[in-house]
Protein backbone atom coordinates (compact mmCIF):
# COMPACT_ATOMS: atom_id res chain seq x y z
CA UNK A 1 0.00 0.00 0.00
CA UNK A 2 1.10 3.12 -0.99
CA UNK A 3 2.11 6.39 2.22
CA UNK A 4 -0.20 9.32 1.40
CA UNK A 5 1.67 11.95 -0.29
CA UNK A 6 1.58 15.11 1.66
CA UNK A 7 2.63 18.57 0.32
CA UNK A 8 3.10 21.91 1.98
CA UNK A 9 4.14 25.35 0.15
CA UNK A 10 6.78 27.12 2.31
CA UNK A 11 7.74 30.60 0.20
CA UNK A 12 8.57 29.54 -2.93
CA UNK A 13 9.48 25.79 -2.07
CA UNK A 14 7.12 22.82 -2.86
CA UNK A 15 7.67 20.41 -0.17
CA UNK A 16 7.08 16.25 -0.50
CA UNK A 17 7.45 13.77 1.94
CA UNK A 18 5.62 10.17 1.04
CA UNK A 19 5.43 8.55 -1.93
CA UNK A 20 5.00 10.51 -5.08
CA UNK A 21 3.10 8.35 -7.72
CA UNK A 22 0.57 7.65 -9.62
CA UNK A 23 -2.04 6.36 -6.99
CA UNK A 24 -1.15 9.79 -4.37
CA UNK A 25 -0.93 12.53 -6.90
CA UNK A 26 -3.99 13.53 -7.24
CA UNK A 27 -4.73 16.11 -4.28
CA UNK A 28 -1.40 18.13 -5.71
CA UNK A 29 -2.54 18.03 -9.00
CA UNK A 30 -6.05 19.40 -8.17
CA UNK A 31 -4.01 22.19 -5.94
CA UNK A 32 -1.31 22.83 -8.98
CA UNK A 33 -2.30 25.93 -10.41
CA UNK A 34 -1.90 27.50 -6.82
CA UNK A 35 1.77 25.35 -6.00
CA UNK A 36 3.45 26.99 -8.92
CA UNK A 37 2.00 31.23 -8.49
CA UNK A 38 5.55 31.32 -6.86
CA UNK A 39 7.53 27.59 -7.13
CA UNK A 40 10.97 28.04 -7.07
CA UNK A 41 12.20 24.77 -5.73
CA UNK A 42 10.62 21.20 -5.21
CA UNK A 43 12.39 19.72 -2.42
CA UNK A 44 12.04 15.38 -2.22
CA UNK A 45 14.04 15.09 0.07
CA UNK A 46 10.83 13.53 2.32
CA UNK A 47 9.82 11.41 -0.60
CA UNK A 48 10.41 7.53 -0.37
CA UNK A 49 9.23 6.42 -3.70
CA UNK A 50 8.56 8.28 -6.87
CA UNK A 51 7.03 6.26 -10.28
CA UNK A 52 6.15 7.55 -13.62
CA UNK A 53 3.24 9.26 -12.79
CA UNK A 54 5.46 11.26 -10.76
CA UNK A 55 7.95 11.94 -13.13
CA UNK A 56 4.58 13.05 -15.12
CA UNK A 57 3.59 15.83 -12.41
CA UNK A 58 7.01 16.67 -11.80
CA UNK A 59 7.50 17.21 -15.62
CA UNK A 60 3.76 19.62 -15.66
CA UNK A 61 4.77 21.56 -12.79
CA UNK A 62 7.94 22.45 -13.58
CA UNK A 63 6.41 23.96 -17.12
CA UNK A 64 3.61 25.47 -15.95
CA UNK A 65 5.71 27.46 -13.05
CA UNK A 66 8.37 28.01 -16.04
CA UNK A 67 5.51 29.27 -17.96
CA UNK A 68 4.93 32.23 -15.33
CA UNK A 69 8.47 33.03 -15.67
CA UNK A 70 10.26 30.86 -12.57
CA UNK A 71 12.89 28.80 -12.71
CA UNK A 72 12.21 25.56 -10.60
CA UNK A 73 14.55 22.97 -9.20
CA UNK A 74 14.41 19.92 -7.82
CA UNK A 75 16.33 19.06 -4.56
CA UNK A 76 16.56 16.25 -2.39
CA UNK A 77 16.04 13.89 -5.24
CA UNK A 78 17.12 10.39 -4.72
CA UNK A 79 18.93 7.87 -7.66
CA UNK A 80 15.73 6.54 -8.30
CA UNK A 81 14.42 9.26 -9.89
CA UNK A 82 17.76 10.31 -12.29
CA UNK A 83 17.71 6.29 -13.20
CA UNK A 84 14.04 7.30 -14.74
CA UNK A 85 15.36 10.65 -15.85
CA UNK A 86 17.38 8.61 -18.03
CA UNK A 87 15.73 5.60 -19.06
CA UNK A 88 13.16 8.44 -20.88
CA UNK A 89 15.90 9.91 -22.28
CA UNK A 90 14.56 13.44 -20.57
CA UNK A 91 16.66 16.26 -21.31
CA UNK A 92 18.02 18.20 -18.23
CA UNK A 93 15.72 21.25 -18.40
CA UNK A 94 12.47 19.04 -18.36
CA UNK A 95 13.23 18.31 -14.67
CA UNK A 96 16.04 20.43 -13.47
CA UNK A 97 18.25 18.60 -10.39
CA UNK A 98 19.67 21.25 -8.00
CA UNK A 99 23.66 19.94 -8.17
CA UNK A 100 25.16 21.97 -5.47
Amino acid sequence: MSEALQWSLQDDCLMLTGELGSDTLLPLWDAREEVVSRLQRIDLSGVQRVDTGGVALLIHLVALARDLGHTPVVTGSDENLHTLVKLYNLPPEVIPFDVA
